[in-house]
């Protein structure tokens, strides 16, 4: 079934729409079960989707991205999370590191930063979270010291996407936890410094095939010219960052919870009990119904965020609200699916069970759909004043 908007989106907007749709169907889906069940990092498909033009959506052109706006990144990654939301979590994370760069890096960090991730297929990496500070970015313990011209930089990372594989780390790091987000700065890290090292891959229950770990830094000396902005702004520039991330994010919700839906609207048109279709059933139509349209306004919901963010107007509060409603929805739309299957859709024979598997990640990583609450209700009790 095709979500497209013929009084919305430009010719140049349905080619983009179609170029992702057709990489996702001929190339994403076809490997998606294989990757998923053998935990396998998807890096074949992810320097086709590099040559094709699907990775680094939303970094500039002059340093080797595909310079689109945040809608339409939205747009491709909607397709692209339709045939896997674990392959698309690996491509996305890239957007991720590095628009921190982006954002707030001068010309020369990003010619050196950006440019090189871009332009030769590389993979970068986001390194907020820790063992002990997830949901609590404020009070992270990894740290920096200054020594000369350098920082030494210690500590753990935990939940690192494609960690394991990156050549470059966006980290964040504290020089005086005691002042908490006042003294965190963002600091970009080669991976091949002496003194990094990565975790195993974790096990996870969804998004297999994406490349999970903790990544520790011992002693690892960087030199002063790789801060972005100023000593004490990294916590601005993680959440401004995240701002800007979490439409990605809630797209990627959207993508998975039609595909859900798609099959589980076919299936119910096709299973027959009492010797009719479950789709005859007023249950099962209520059903449906309401996934749709719960889909279409998540999709809503984030279009007007990235929109927002695209004219340069402050969305902390609409992507907030598109993330949270987009992830619990894609939950709850998945899960639904499964139940429409019946005890077929609970067995790894049927698409569902893995669509319901990897929406769970996405109440979780960029921000949980709880934080998303509080972030959401401080952003409108600002607006009393």
């Amino acid at each position: 079934m095709r979500w497209e908007y013929d009084h919305e989106l430009s010719e140049e907007q349905f080619a983009l729409q179609a170029e992702a749709r057709k990489f996702s169907e001929k190339e994403i889906r076809p490997k998606a079960l294989e990757l998923d069940e053998h935990s396998t990092f998807p890096h074949e498909l992810l320097q086709k989707a590099h040559s094709l033009g699907l990775m680094n959506l939303y970094q500039e052109e002059p340093y080797g991205g595909t310079d689109l706006s945040l809608f339409d990144t939205c747009i491709v990654i909607e397709e692209l999370a339709w045939g896997c939301a674990g392959v698309t979590t690996s491509i996305v994370v890239n957007d991720l590191a590095l628009t921190p760069i982006r954002l707030y890096g001068t010309p020369e960090q990003k010619e050196k930063f950006i440019k090189p991730i871009c332009e030769q297929g590389q993979y970068a990496s986001f390194c907020l979270s820790e063992p002990g500070a997830g949901s609590d970015a404020g009070g992270l313990s990894t740290s920096l010291k200054r020594d000369g011209d350098h920082y030494i930089l210690n500590g753990q990372k935990q939940w690192i996407t494609n960690g394991g594989h990156a050549s470059q780390y966006t980290v964040f790091a504290t020089l005086d936890k005691s002042a908490k987000h006042k003294g965190i700065c963002a600091v970009v890290v080669p991976a091949e410094r002496e003194g990094i090292s990565t975790g195993h891959h974790e096990n996870k229950l969804g998004q297999r095939c994406s490349n999970t770990v903790s990544v520790t830094f011992e002693n690892v000396r960087i030199p002063i010219e790789n801060r972005l902005g100023d000593e004490g702004q990294g916590f601005g520039i993680a959440m401004h960052t995240l701002d800007c991330s979490r439409p990605m994010t809630a797209i990627i919700a959207v993508g998975n919870a039609r595909a859900a839906f798609e099959h589980a609207l076919r299936y119910a048109s096709e299973r027959k009990q009492f010797s009719r279709p479950i789709s005859d059933f007023q249950a099962i139509q209520s059903m449906l119904a309401d996934m749709a349209t719960d889909i279409e306004a998540a999709r809503r919901l984030t279009y007007r965020s990235a929109d927002l963010i695209d004219r340069g107007i402050s969305a902390s509060l609409e992507s907030s609200m598109a993330k949270r409603f987009a992830a619990d929805m894609g939950m709850k739309v998945s899960t639904d699916a499964v139940q429409i299957f019946g005890g077929y859709g609970y067995t790894k024979d049927y698409p569902v069970e893995k669509c319901m598997r990897d929406a769970k990640l996405l109440q979780i990583y960029e921000g949980t759909s709880q934080i998303q609450r509080l972030v959401i209700a401080r952003e409108l009790l600002k607006r009393l004043t």
